[in-house]
């Protein structure tokens, strides 16, 4: 996939005007969620954890490497990259998750989608990495699925791993290939519930949005009670779009911040959602096909040379791996009810994205470039002149 933007434009767009030497901490201010700097998106209540694993059962692990500095040797370092896992229950394996796919644009990877949109289910973890570390990771995701199950492939069917990449090459090693088999099962052996990490994390490590270092951002929402109290979580790896177009609650936060104009230019974007309602296959892959509304909202465009990749599952129906029945019976929602599960997955998609700026950090990579962290202090007082925060 395309780099986030032009590498001739980045060297000179991304860097702060007085960065510490490569491999050095900046002196940065306290990075928060959006809600910690009082932004807040949309009129739906989050979740507890205002995360995907607000959605019962579903996990989220890292792995994130970060070692090195100074100049790039390809194969060597420095070396910002991750992996990034999401459990959609305890054994997706056996109790499969209906699930629907959406390619806004598809210069991008996601393994498995084929057997999603034939079968309209998940039956493996799902796993965020790199762009040429897909396979690597791949590997390591049938390493976790074989010690679980080792009846696949001898007595049992074999599997087909969704791994899916953003392309780390301005700031990482990206020809080491350093997320290995091992550390891929570590991210999915070490996946929890509760609070989610953010921005320069797992996949995220070396992913730059709006000019700004991103990577992974999560949110969710909850619907009214009388429309089912159902709970949509979304969780994003952001590597996509330049600073001009970075809008915040409608604000043209990207214009407004200092510093030389960016041109435009390509990127990525990997969406995934997972919701307890009871949806379809279909119903699903309309839900995935409303997540791009909430990522216009931040100002990202789908580009020609862009990947947006979205990804949808529910935990509302089981499909299990080996019936002993002819026949089953899923429940659906009514499509007339899906209207509160659409606005759930655009506001948590917006809110993801914003997450994902204001949790990461300033990053030093490879050849000392310098991904800076996004100024929330300025983005505050931005956001105030168009009336936008208090």
């Amino acid at each position: 996939m395309k780099i986030a933007f032009a590498l001739s434009a980045a060297l000179s767009l991304m860097l702060v005007s007085s960065p510490a030497a490569p491999g050095e901490e900046q002196a940065a201010e306290r990075r928060g969620r959006g809600r910690e700097l009082g932004i807040t998106i949309g009129t739906l209540p989050t979740g507890r954890w205002n995360a995907i694993t607000d959605v019962a059962g579903v996990k989220v692990g890292h792995v994130t490497l970060n070692q090195g500095q100074g100049k790039l040797v390809p194969g060597q370092g420095p070396v910002r990259t991750g992996v990034t896992a999401v459990l959609p229950r305890a054994d997706v394996w056996r109790e499969k998750v209906p699930a629907g796919s959406f390619v806004l644009n598809g210069n991008g990877e996601m393994t498995g989608l084929e057997w999603i949109e034939e079968s309209g289910y998940l039956e493996t973890p799902i796993a965020l990495t790199n762009t040429l570390n897909v396979g690597r990771v791949y590997d390591g995701l049938i390493s976790y699925m074989l010690k679980r199950y080792p009846e696949i492939g001898v007595t049992d069917v074999t599997i087909n791993p969704v791994v899916a990449e953003c392309d780390d090459s301005e700031l990482n090693d990206i020809q080491g290939r350093h997320v290995s088999d091992a550390a891929t099962v570590r991210a999915l052996e070490n996946a929890r519930s509760g609070p989610v990490e953010e921005g320069a994390v797992g996949a995220g490590t070396g992913m730059i949005a709006f000019g700004f270092k991103a990577g992974i951002g999560t949110s969710s929402r909850v619907i009214p009670p009388g429309d089912g109290g159902y709970t949509v979580g979304v969780l994003v790896n952001a590597n996509m779009e330049s600073r001009e177009h970075l809008t915040i609650k409608g604000a043209p936060v990207g214009r407004e911040l200092p510093g030389p104009a960016q041109r435009s230019g390509d990127g990525s974007i990997i969406i995934i959602v997972a919701t307890d309602a009871p949806l379809s296959a279909r119903q699903l892959k309309r839900l995935a096909r409303r997540a791009p509304l909430g990522l216009a909202r931040t100002g990202a465009l789908s580009r020609h040379s862009s990947g947006d990749l979205i990804l949808a599952f529910s935990t509302g129906n089981t499909i299990p791996h080996q019936p002993k029945d002819r026949a089953s019976a899923l429940i659906e929602l009514a499509d007339t009810r899906l209207n509160p599960l659409f606005q759930a997955v655009e506001e948590a998609t917006e809110e993801a994205v914003l997450n994902a700026l204001t949790a990461a950090p300033t990053v030093v990579g490879r050849d000392g470039r310098v991904a800076e962290g996004l100024p929330l202090e300025k983005v505050k007082e931005i956001l105030r002149k168009y009336n936008q925060l208090r």
